[in-house]
């Protein structure tokens, strides 16, 4: 008798993690590969946590979170972008609540749109659903101009849209390019969606993470617009698993009752915590990343293609020889751990590069990654 279902033969695990069992045995490696801050929580978010914890705040909460949670979610965008997300939930981290949107969401056969390259998480969930994920190519050149790189474009949505398309996953700014999108290219992508009658997932993990220009939101510009957003990029909570969701009351309720039967609820004194970690300052830790995304570009850009991103904390630059699934193995065995492009994209020419890490860990790593270029 076969055990495992049929649907695990629609993903396998995850790249990032076979770079990792590949550099296992390296020692005090040159770290680019980090998916996360380098910074820790702050003080008073943790206080808050353990305050909580020691006032025995440690049963389940309600399946959407704390109402002082939502409150506060719905206030933070009101008082930054203007526009105040509806029906709010709490998720356990992103990730929870893009399978929980996806879950209620996707019927087989039904096509999901996203921007390659796109987190790696994208294509293998929603064929775990059945669904047809869809890329749409982003890659400078082929008539895509290096201003736009990396960017959805309203013509190339528009070109991908077939009868079975429902879904359109927007993330800004970006992993794996670090990309950002200003308000009048979501603007325009938001009427993509409105004309096609789309669903709009808008991942905005990194919002509170740009260097350049003034943030920007999906939120408001179309009533069928999922927002997922958390805490862990931004203060550094990766562990801590508290993210939320908010949009069309259909939905919301729907992925509320899926949360029961799943998550439960996000951990309860983490969302104690998040109500303070919502107030945190960030300039200081923009100002930090944008320094160290100049350093990281500035060396770069001296012996590979690369285009500047304008968020998170990642960098896209095209492996030298052209192919990441060469040149990536070679950087490992040489002490520098990043990762393949081809773990994020339907192409392989490219390499992901994190600058949440020291200065001269960056400094170090990208002159060891200079010296195999030739």
């Amino acid at each position: 008798m076969q055990y495992l279902a049929d649907r695990m033969n629609c993903i396998d695990a995850s790249g990032i993690r076979k770079v990792f069992a590949l550099a296992a045995k390296l020692k005090n490696p040159y770290n680019l590969s980090i998916g996360q801050p380098d910074y820790d929580v702050d003080t008073v978010v943790k206080d808050v946590a353990i305050q909580s914890i020691q006032q025995g705040f440690n049963s389940y909460t309600q399946t959407w979170g704390i109402e002082e949670l939502r409150d506060g979610v719905a206030a933070y965008y009101d008082k930054k972008f203007g526009v105040t997300p509806k029906n709010v939930m709490i998720t356990s981290g992103v990730s929870g609540g893009l399978f929980l949107s996806l879950l209620a969401t996707v019927n087989p056969g039904d096509e999901v749109l996203f921007a390659d390259p796109y987190f790696v998480m994208y294509p293998h969930l929603v064929r775990l659903l059945g669904g047809v994920p869809k890329p749409i190519k982003t890659y400078p050149g082929d008539g895509i101009p290096e201003s736009d790189a990396f960017k959805l474009r309203a013509d190339a949505l528009e070109a991908a849209i077939t009868e079975k398309s429902k879904i359109l996953i927007v993330n800004a700014p970006s992993n794996p390019t670090g990309v950002t999108m200003n308000r009048e290219e979501l603007q325009t992508i938001a009427e993509v969606a409105k004309k096609h009658n789309l669903l709009v997932i808008t991942d905005e993990i990194y919002e509170s993470l740009q260097y350049d220009e003034a943030p920007a939101t999906l939120v408001g510009m179309y009533d069928k617009v999922i927002l997922l957003n958390g805490f862990s990029k931004n203060v550094g909570m990766t562990g801590w698993r508290v993210g939320y969701a908010a949009g069309p009351e259909e939905i919301i309720q729907a992925m509320n009752t899926l949360q029961q039967y799943t998550f439960v609820c996000a951990p309860s004194f983490a969302q104690k915590a998040a109500v303070e970690a919502l107030k945190v300052d960030m300039s200081e830790k923009i100002d930090n990343y944008r320094r160290k995304r100049d350093l990281a570009y500035d060396l770069l850009k001296e012996f590979t293609e690369v285009t500047k991103p304008g968020g998170a904390f990642y960098i896209f630059p095209k492996a030298p020889g052209g192919n990441g699934d060469v040149f990536v193995p070679r950087a490992i065995e040489n002490n520098v751990l990043i990762i393949p492009g081809s773990v994020f994209s339907d192409e392989k020419t490219h390499m992901r590069i994190s600058f949440a890490a020291p200065d001269e860990t960056i400094k170090q790593g990208i002159e060891i990654l200079r010296g195999l270029a030739g």
